[in-house]
């Protein structure tokens, strides 16, 4: 067992029924609700029922996917509790990904003024990224993220073996955010992530807690977004666009898949800005493209991807923001782009 200390708590690596049972012993609560979707009710439930039976713990299901992560979703979390009559000394442990992390820490956070929660991620993405840092918040009118608050969890508990019940492309997804932390902090970590190819042979012991280093120090550096914390964006002013406008489409996008086509836009933007290498851009772009493969941005999408940046929450002063690399390993917040730069980004990323 492995853990990475924070201001107001921990994030715990190794086998879930060791970490959740401890950290259940030194959590005082009057009820346990377990939010869970169709999918980690039936594949990572299990895991960890016997832990939490003595609790006499009760499920809140959602449907899963990014479509659902909105307010009437949380509705029906706030009215389940409410039918349980569930107060503030009551406790949520969000079992899932993303989704279940950032929308079930909301919902916990604004019930009644706020009750305790655990984060339990069980995709790679969650593992290394969506849970971790206190960010919480739901999709409205298509912006990512854009209704929510900053609000740390009593503990976030990480088993890399919950990574065995994951399809292909859901663990392709959360590597995304594992070359992202490389990229912005690491360069030693993005030559090594250079050689892998198969992600179902990779040593996730020791890539995430290196991830999670990545980003701890970040958070602890920056908890509310003002400076430094922004360097996590790398890829999402872009990605988050794709992303929302693909989720209005026949054809959703992945987080992670939406996000390397982000990384791939911005080191092309940090090319033509910030002097990258014309050698880290096309390596870059190379590797990206090797894992994900490359979905095609229709230029008559250009206008909605370029009105879903400009009303990006990381935006200042009318100006869309980037966080944009001068090298590998290296990289600078509060960057700006304009329409005909940022077309100029989507086109490289075509031309590929």
């Amino acid at each position: 067992m492995q853990s990475l200390a924070l201001d107001t708590y921990k994030i715990h690596i190794g086998p879930i029924a060791e970490s959740l049972a401890q950290t259940l012993n030194q959590q005082p609560f009057s009820q346990l609700f377990v939010l869970v979707d169709e999918h980690t009710k039936k594949h990572c439930w299990p895991r960890i029922a016997p832990v939490v039976q003595q609790h006499a713990p009760k499920i809140i299901e959602i449907a899963s996917g990014e479509t659902h992560k909105n307010l009437r979703t949380c509705e029906h979390i706030w009215q389940q509790l409410m039918a349980h009559r569930a107060g503030r000394d009551a406790l949520m442990l969000n079992l899932g990904g993303g989704v279940i992390g950032d929308m079930g820490g909301f919902a916990a956070s604004t019930f009644k003024r706020g009750m305790h929660f655990i984060q339990t991620p069980t995709t790679l993405l969650s593992q290394v990224d969506a849970s971790i840092g206190g960010k919480l918040g739901i999709d409205f009118l298509q912006v990512k993220n854009s209704i929510g608050l900053f609000r740390n969890p009593q503990a976030v508990l990480v088993d890399p073996e919950f990574l065995d019940t994951l399809p292909d492309r859901e663990l392709r997804s959360g590597y995304a955010e594992v070359i992202k932390h490389s990229l912005i902090a690491n360069a030693r970590q993005w030559k090594t992530l250079l050689n892998l190819t198969d992600l179902r042979s990779a040593d996730w012991s020791s890539i995430i807690p290196a991830s999670l280093k990545i980003k701890k120090e970040i958070v602890e550096a920056d908890p509310f977004e003002k400076g430094l914390r922004k360097a996590l964006n790398f890829g999402h002013t872009i990605g988050h666009a794709v992303e929302g406008h693909a989720l209005e489409t026949e054809a959703p996008l992945l987080h992670g898949e939406a996000i390397a086509i982000g990384m791939i836009g911005e080191t092309y933007l940090s090319y033509q800005q910030l002097g990258l290498s014309k050698e880290a851009l096309h390596q870059i772009a190379a590797y990206l493209l090797q894992i994900y493969g490359k979905p095609l941005l229709e230029p008559p999408h250009y206008p909605a991807y370029l009105h879903l940046m400009g009303n990006d929450k990381k935006n200042e002063g009318g100006k869309i923001n980037f966080s944009l690399l001068s090298e590998a390993g290296a990289v600078s917040v509060n960057q700006t782009a304009d329409a005909s730069q940022i077309t100029a980004a989507l086109d490289f990323y075509n031309a590929l």
